[in-house]
């Protein structure tokens, strides 16, 4: 076991300086090597514990086309996992313990086998959690009654409400987007979705508008809680704060707005060692849509897979999973700097 602990973390290694070379951008700054920040404190390499969290996107495919979003999804994205693939991932869940199974994409519910799967995981005694984006409730008849199949499985729902105002939602999301994310969340609590003693948790995403760090998570659910109730009559349980990394679409919007220098330093100087201990990669596995195996979503999204031989969610071994380095690079200081980010917001 010691050997192949050492050939992942090879890999690791070998991950590392390749997406060094590819990050050229990041080179000419001359910032702090992220894992050398991680050796500094004590984490290097990063090593994961128990996985409480099988993440999986089942498809880049939305029908929406989000300036920031980090998997740059759209309507025009064919990349959508099989149903093969997601019964790879339904064998996999049977050998483990894993409690959570994190659904996301683009907009999952437009896989054609989303419902199947949900309903296969659901069998499993496993929790579901969707990573609705809102609008795909009020986009077409066929997902009207999506939060009544959510109700019925208990799954879940997060979704992305960049603020509390159409302004700043529309211009992060597109034209009309918060009114009709404001449709979907009336439908959601029609149901019982945020609704206290109802046992269905609706939770909701921020993440900023700009090339900044986002607020404190209280204050922010705080602001969110009072102002939609007070406009809108809507509930919802908890607010995640999420810091944008510099992947994809965001990324070019750093470019093109001449921020990502500015920004990478905010993350380095921002850079939280306890944060960096409790970062979702640790007990996440993420799925890519063609079943490929990633430390998170984000890795997914640049092509870094798992320092390990087990790169496929068909070859899944839980044991030999344990034993490997998680692959890091620069777009990580993002889930590192002040009280930290993941996919389910502050960590420190």
């Amino acid at each position: 076991m010691k050997s192949l602990q050492a050939t992942n973390h090879q890999l690791a290694d070998s991950a590392f300086q390749l997406t060094v070379l590819r990050q050229e951008v990041a080179d000419t700054l001359h910032l702090p090597l992220f894992h050398e920040q991680l050796r500094g404190a004590g984490l290097f390499p990063l090593t994961p514990v128990e996985p409480t969290v099988l993440q999986i996107n089942v498809g880049k495919m939305c029908n929406q086309v989000c300036r920031h979003c980090h998997v740059d999804a759209g309507p025009d994205r064919k990349e959508i996992m099989t149903r093969q693939t997601m019964q790879y991932c339904l064998d996999a869940l049977a050998q483990t313990d894993i409690p959570v199974v994190d659904l996301t994409g683009g907009a999952p519910e437009m896989n054609p086998d989303f419902r199947w799967f949900v309903e296969e995981i659901s069998r499993l005694g496993r929790k579901v959690l969707v990573r609705c984006n809102l609008t795909i409730i009020v986009a077409n008849r066929k997902y009207h009654d999506l939060p009544d199949f959510f109700k019925q499985h208990g799954v879940e729902v997060v979704s992305s409400l960049p603020f509390y105002t159409a302004e700043k939602t529309d211009r992060q999301r597109g034209n009309g987007v918060f009114e009709d994310s404001i449709r979907a969340l009336k439908m959601l609590n029609a149901v019982g979705y945020g609704q206290a003693g109802s046992g269905l948790v609706l939770n909701l995403v921020y993440n900023p508008a700009g090339a900044f760090l986002p607020g404190g998570q209280k204050g922010l659910q705080d602001q969110f809680k009072r102002v939609l109730l007070k406009d809108h009559g809507i509930v919802f349980n908890e607010l995640f704060a999420i810091t944008n990394l510099p992947v994809s679409r965001y990324l070019d919007y750093l470019i093109e707005s001449s921020n990502y220098a500015g920004y990478m330093e905010k993350l380095v100087n921002a850079f939280n060692p306890v944060a960096a201990a409790g970062v979702m990669c640790r007990n996440t596995i993420s799925v890519g849509w063609d079943g490929g195996l990633y430390d998170c979503d984000f890795n997914q999204m640049l092509d870094l897979h798992v320092a390990s031989p087990v790169r496929h969610i068909r070859d899944f071994d839980a044991a030999a999973l344990a034993q490997r380095a998680i692959v890091v690079n620069q777009h990580c200081y993002g889930c590192t700097a002040g009280a930290g980010s993941s996919c389910g917001g502050t960590v420190a």
